[in-house]
């Protein structure tokens, strides 16, 4: 037999383990079918640690074959009762089984403290056996490769193929084709493979993949991979020293991993499922078994903060697609128990900030069948602010082990944990689910506010601290906190977020402690790859103030007027009406038959205003088009007035009357809804696997790029294609965004420490404020002292600027005004800067800690009455108009982004005059960028059939044709504005005409009069 065939391999492999602490069966000699278990195991595990109660049910005066026969057969039926009722292999070897009055413990997993003898003796004599070609069924002749045991119960099956001959899919199709559950003639059950009764996972393995699944279902069981990854993407790396899938052997069947794996991370539920596609209901009873990236991750991650203790960061960037909610619930768990050599707790407590809701009674089901305990996980998820703050209190001072919180609650109730001094000596886990911005400055400083013990002993004795000591206190608390350690989870890390997390890789630049990239998740078949199918839209058009250009034509800031100008072209009825008929039409034609009928779209607005105008107008569209099972949901925060679409405010409420109570994306969910317009809101974190289509008409750059398309990549059955259509951003600028976090996200250098001497000086020197106003202010704000105290220190520097600002308005000195602009930029820059860089650096400078609080008192005080010069944009027209698709694209993904820039040069700016035109000729300068986009005459066709029966709908245009002139009657404004409306109103079909007609003057002025004449021929008065 030559050494390529699989004999060969699973010899490599069981040697390899009974070199290492495993048994070995060559054979399958002592394995009993019927029970489907190797009862001498079992019997010598009983023996070793529990040797007087097994005396007690197997007693030497009695028939001893009988008396295991009988133990052996209660063993069995605690294995076969369903998982609720506490059977099953993963119960029985945590929990054990009783026999009358008698308890038999079947395993002993490594204890959380190394301080109990017996225990590690007991752990010690755990039996690990693999066996080779077991005929398991008594129906049939089938073997399977290897079977794994744990004190004689089956907890793993194998089916090994080598390359040389067959693939790892060869074993996945022998899984599914001839390893059933039950037996095809038969029908009996085959114990050892009826899900959860014995073996608990099932590995297809080849010498490159291995994939595994916890319940075989004949054709349609699901086989995940359980692959290391191999450069970023799919499979394996190779191995130098042999198979690339040796990890399986030496590293995941590494004794003390395999009983780990078993006893802390399996985890099976059983829950109610709605299918999102079939609407089909069903029980569904589950084994999760990690994936190897979530395996891995953890364990590196516990056992590092085992050995470093707490006062350390770790970034995980886990893709969508990973599984990060299971990941966290395994990482809070096993942390929350974790002991150091001493016996010591690492952690008093563990808080996971997140939105994730579902974590709540994961967590809480995990740890109870873990531990068997309950009360564990506090959730401060629900209730009041002031009560969530007081249930957070109390939860950390009675050390409770697991703490769950949202984002919102977390940084809320972190001033009263800081006073209460009653966590001092303390040490935390703090979890941060997607870790950017909002978990880190100054949310993460406060916590770190706590006072040391020598100086709490001051206080407590009526001593005082100067406020030098406390805000130097601060500044070591921020750059080094010896009691907390940051454990933050993110798919899209930042810039910030990596320096603050990351950990020095060779280059000496921040790297993830543990990834699993984008491209992983993509070729695993977790996510889809939202990019295949990208569409950007070219828009083109012109604009007419209605008069000639002259010396009177207002001057205006170009840059300012030429936001203006864009913006009041996006929030254009016309331009928004074509928009929408687009999207309804392609909505229709390509997603909505999808999944069943089921799919839905996102439109994606760049504002609050644009978000209600493009509400109003799919409403409108779809009741003119009479269109049914089309329904939109609006989302944006708080209240709108926007004059022009009608009496306000607009809000969620008011503009989505079908809400009946119910959260916006429970609504979105159900089939009431199929598509939501988003302003600003749902764009990250938001998890629906029927989102197939997205309309983009946002700006997009950086990570929100990535995060708002992202939103489409979640897997539905039957979901095998996204479509993404962009009115607004270039392909090659979004393929750039995404490319840093296709693989690994990289710094192209580290922070410049410096940056924040750079920026006092230069806010120093603008003469705003004065070094005693600084000290006043942060003394008063350190000690807590009245508002009226703040308002003093404060005064001056508020009315200095505003003074100043005022008189550069009124002289017209453009120079000075942007000065002052940038003075407060820069003020912005520093908070900013320094509420990152005071995490990382210890300054030793209290001036620096001082500036930060007078700069963040007075921001808020000199941005409020600063008045910028509108542009008037009355009698601006928009008189040409085209929206057209270009090729459909599939961008490329590849990992070869630009590394993100750090924090090197914020307050770098300096005042430039800005650049002032006339209103008219900016105009004319914009009309000219959109020549060549096919906006030509070529465009314009007459279509005055339609628009005259339009005019027919006019009773005002009749009653005026009927009582003037032709000569008065075509010289009357609602003519003109009856035609121009007409225009804008006209069927999608007719956009290519609409727009020529709006876009020249002549032919406008031609087909007005040809209309005009037939409406008077057939109402006039003659």
């Amino acid at each position: 037999m030559g050494k390529q065939h699989e004999f060969w391999f699973e010899d490599e492999l069981c040697e390899y383990l009974e070199q290492h602490g495993w048994l070995y069966s060559h054979d399958d000699t002592g394995y009993d079918k019927q029970r489907a278990l190797y009862p001498d195991d079992v019997f010598a595990w009983l023996d070793e640690t529990q040797p007087e109660a097994l005396t007690e049910r197997l007693p030497a005066s009695g028939d001893q074959k009988q008396a295991q026969a009988q133990l052996l057969g209660r063993l069995v039926q605690a294995l076969d009762k369903p998982f609720a009722q506490g059977g099953g292999t993963l119960n029985v070897l945590r929990r054990g089984f009783t026999d009358v009055s008698t308890h038999f413990d079947m395993c002993q997993f490594k204890p959380a403290q190394q301080l109990n003898p017996a225990s590690l003796e007991r752990y010690a004599k755990v039996r690990l056996r693999v066996m080779r070609q077991v005929f398991y069924s008594a129906s049939n002749q089938k073997s399977l490769d290897l079977v794994f045991f744990v004190n004689g119960l089956p907890v793993a099956t194998m089916e090994v193929k080598t390359d040389f001959t067959q693939s790892v899919q060869d074993a996945v199709i022998q899984y599914r084709k001839d390893r059933t559950p039950r037996d095809p003639v038969t029908k009996k059950t085959e114990p050892l493979l009826a899900f959860g009764k014995r073996a608990l996972v099932h590995f297809a393995a080849s010498n490159s993949e291995v994939w595994m699944t916890t319940r075989l279902a004949g054709a349609e069981t699901v086989f995940l991979p359980f692959n290391m990854g191999n450069d970023g993407g799919k499979g394996n790396p190779p191995n130098p020293n042999g198979s690339p899938t040796s990890y399986l052997w030496e590293r995941v069947l590494q004794r003390d991993a395999w009983l780990g794996i078993i006893g802390s991370f399996l985890h099976a539920s059983s829950r109610k499922e709605t299918d999102p596609v079939t609407g089909e209901v069903t029980v569904q009873e589950s084994l999760l078994f990690p994936r190897f990236h979530q395996w891995e991750s953890v364990t590196q991650l516990v056992a590092a903060a085992r050995v470093e203790g707490p006062g350390h960061t770790y970034l995980i960037q886990h893709s969508a697609g990973s599984g990060k909610t299971n990941s966290i619930a395994w990482t809070a768990h096993q942390l929350s128990t974790l002991h150091d050599d001493t016996g010591k707790k690492v952690f008093d407590s563990v808080i996971v900030v997140t939105d994730r809701t579902v974590l709540d009674d994961q967590l809480q089901d995990a740890i109870y069948q873990i531990d068997h305990k309950s009360g564990v996980v506090v959730p401060i998820t629900r209730g009041t602010g002031d009560s969530k703050s007081a249930q957070l209190k109390a939860a950390l001072a009675e050390g409770r082990q697991i703490i769950i919180v949202t984002i919102q609650t977390f940084p809320f109730a972190l001033s009263e944990i800081r006073k209460s001094g009653a966590l001092v000596g303390r040490s935390f886990a703090i979890i941060a689910d997607e870790a950017h911005s909002s978990q880190t400055g100054t949310t993460s400083a406060k916590l770190k506010q706590v006072l040391s013990p020598d100086e709490l002993a001051s206080l407590e004795d009526g001593g005082e601290i100067d406020i030098e000591a406390i805000l130097a206190a601060e500044m070591a608390e921020k750059a080094d906190a010896k009691n907390v350690s940051y454990f933050a989870y993110t798919a899209t890390p930042k810039a910030k977020t990596l320096e603050l997390f990351g950990r020095p890789g060779s280059d000496g630049l921040p790297k993830p402690f543990h990834l699993y990239t984008m491209q992983q998740a993509i070729e695993e078949r977790f996510i889809l790859d939202v990019l295949q199918n990208y569409t950007p839209y070219k828009l083109a058009f012109k604009l007419n103030t209605g008069v000639e250009y002259d010396s009177d034509d207002p001057i205006v800031n170009r840059s300012e007027a030429s936001k203006a100008l864009m913006r009041w072209v996006r929030l254009h009825e016309y331009n928004i009406a074509q928009k929408v008929a687009l999207i309804v039409e392609h909505y229709r034609d390509n997603v909505a038959w999808r999944l069943n009928g089921q799919a839905k779209a996102m439109v994606v607005t760049a504002s609050r205003v644009e978000a209600v105008r493009y509400k109003l107008a799919f409403d409108k569209y779809i009741a003119a088009k009479k269109y049914v099972g089309l329904h939109a949901l609006v989302a944006f925060s708080g209240d709108v007035t926007d004059p022009q679409s009608g009496p306000g405010p607009f809000n969620e409420t008011s503009m989505n009357p079908g809400l009946r109570g119910r959260r916006l994306p429970a609504a979105f969910a159900s089939d009431d809804y199929q598509v939501m317009i988003v302003a600003n809101k749902f764009q990250t974190g938001f998890d629906q696997p029927l989102l197939v289509a997205m309309y983009v008409d946002k700006k997009l750059s950086g990570v929100t790029t990535v995060q708002t398309l992202s939103r489409l990549n979640r897997v539905a059955t039957g979901k095998d294609q996204t479509f993404v259509l962009d009115f607004v951003n270039d392909p090659a600028l979004i393929l750039a965004d995404f490319q840093p976090y296709y693989r690994v996200a990289t710094l192209a250098e580290v922070s410049d420490p410096n940056v924040i001497h750079d920026l006092r000086n230069k806010l120093d020197q603008a003469l705003i404020y004065e070094e005693s106003e600084v000290e006043g202010a942060a003394a008063a704000f350190v000690r807590e002292e009245d508002n009226s105290i703040l308002t003093k220190w404060m005064t001056p520097a508020k009315q200095r600027f505003a003074g100043q600002y005022t008189a550069a308005v009124e002289a017209g000195d453009a120079s000075r005004i942007e000065q002052l602009d940038l003075f407060r930029r820069d003020l912005n820059s520093y908070i900013r800067a320094y509420d990152f860089l005071g995490q990382l650096i210890d300054y030793h400078d209290t001036g620096l800690e001082k500036r930060s609080i007078f700069y963040r008192l007075l921001a808020p005080l000199i941005s409020d009455g600063i008045v910028n010069t509108s542009i008037d944009l009355d009698g601006v027209a928009l008189t040409h108009y085209n929206l057209r698709p270009e090729e459909a694209e599939d961008l490329q993904l590849s990992g070869e982004g630009e590394p993100l820039a750090a924090f090197t040069a914020a307050g770098s700016g300096s005042a430039r005059d800005p650049e002032f035109v006339r209103l008219g000729e900016l105009i004319d300068t914009m009309n000219t960028l959109f020549e060549g986009d096919g906006l030509t005459d070529a465009d314009m066709v007459g279509f005055s059939g339609y628009l005259g029966g339009k005019f027919d709908e006019s009773s005002t245009l009749r009653e005026q044709a009927r009582v003037n002139t032709f000569e008065q009657f075509i010289a009357s404004p609602d003519l003109s504005t009856a035609f121009l409306d007409a225009v804008i109103d006209s069927d999608a079909n007719f956009s290519s005409m609409s727009a020529q007609v709006l876009g020249s003057a002549a032919v406008q002025k031609g087909i007005l009069a040809l209309l005009a004449r037939d409406f008077y021929e057939r109402h006039g008065r003659g």
